[in-house]
């Protein structure tokens, strides 16, 4: 009898940042849909969702990806519903108002990868620092690019798997990389990235190594930090455009900045603080081309009639892709 190993996976409740939790259900004869996977359920007191005394939860199947890695296995990402089959409160897909595939999204997923021993990123010294940032953006040789083996690992996984993965590069400081993921439909958009944040951070444990979502590990230092920029369009954007509905849009999330940081991440005052690339978190501003703006208007939308898409350049790292999409088209809908 043939078998599959479904590996679930969700978000725990665990504040101010959730972290991905996984298991695995053996099935046999699985015709890999996702209509056939089970609702399954776990101990909710575990993982800060639930007490002792009520503590099941359960695991809604919602996407379904080959996982390449393991032999007839699955990656299955899974909402956390109540007992009764309502929405758990931390259940930030759930609370997403939309779904048609009229919003586009590409996140720009940074990270570092963490060496556990030392307490560093990969590439820095136990006592110290290697040289100032400059020369490790999307470097090559071994005194700049740290860890590529398990990057290129890693792609391989997530294009194996079907992830739409647009893209990989090494960062502005030592041992910080970044991927990027564009999909249509916030949902969708969403799942790919909670997947591929799963695959990293699984293929990272076989070399020993963690990986740093925070969004700025190195504290108050010359260093960069980590984002997760959001370009994103709908259909009026892409179809129809302009330079008033542009603008108007971008003047939108003006009205909307704590609604916005709200949900862009734990300790990203850390990284919003006016420099390396970033705006103030408690200021707002737009501009052509500018990446030291809250949102920037890429050159191209500009080159192509005000037509296209637009990038919030404030969800941190560790920020919830459903979360910072579902806010964006809450935003983008305010404009008539």
């Amino acid at each position: 009898m043939a078998y599959s190993k479904l590996e679930y996976i969700w978000l725990d409740g665990f504040k101010p940042t959730q972290l991905l939790r996984s298991k695995t259900k053996v099935v046999h004869d699985f015709s890999g849909n996702l209509e056939d996977c089970p609702m399954w359920n776990f101990d909710g007191s575990s993982t800060d969702q639930a007490t002792g005394d009520s503590s099941d939860c359960l695991l809604k199947p919602v996407a379904i990806f080959p996982d390449p890695d393991r032999k007839n296995g699955y990656l299955v990402m899974t909402e956390v519903l109540n007992a009764d089959g309502t929405p758990h409160e931390t259940n930030g897909r759930a609370a997403i108002d939309d779904d048609s595939d009229d919003f586009w999204f590409g996140f720009e997923q940074e990270y570092f990868l963490h060496d556990p021993e030392t307490g560093r990123p990969l590439g820095f010294p136990v006592n110290g620092y290697p040289a100032p940032q400059g020369p490790y953006y999307c470097s090559v040789g071994g005194q700049r690019a740290y860890g590529r083996e398990i990057i290129d690992e890693h792609l391989d996984l997530c294009l194996e798997a079907g992830l739409n993965v647009e893209g990989i590069n090494a960062e502005v400081a030592a041992g910080q990389w970044e991927f990027q993921i564009f999909a249509k439909g916030a949902h969708s958009a969403g799942d790919q990235i909670w997947v591929a944040r799963y695959l990293i951070e699984r293929t990272a444990e076989k070399y020993g190594l963690a990986i740093d979502w925070h969004p700025k590990p190195l504290g108050d230092t010359d260093w960069n930090g980590s984002g997760m920029h959001a370009n994103f369009s709908n259909g009026k954007m892409r179809d129809e455009g302009g330079e008033d509905y542009m603008k108007e849009v971008c003047e939108a999330f003006g009205n909307f900045i704590q609604e916005h940081i709200d949900v862009y991440g734990a300790d990203n005052d850390q990284r919003l603080t006016g420099k390396h690339e970033t705006q103030s978190i408690d200021k707002f501003s737009y501009g052509v081309s500018d990446r030291g703006a809250s949102i920037r208007i890429p050159v191209t939308t500009v080159e192509d009639g005000w037509v296209g898409r637009l990038e919030d350049r404030r969800p941190a790292s560790n920020a919830d892709p459903y979360k910072v999409a579902g806010r964006i088209i809450k935003t983008v809908n305010s404009v008539s």
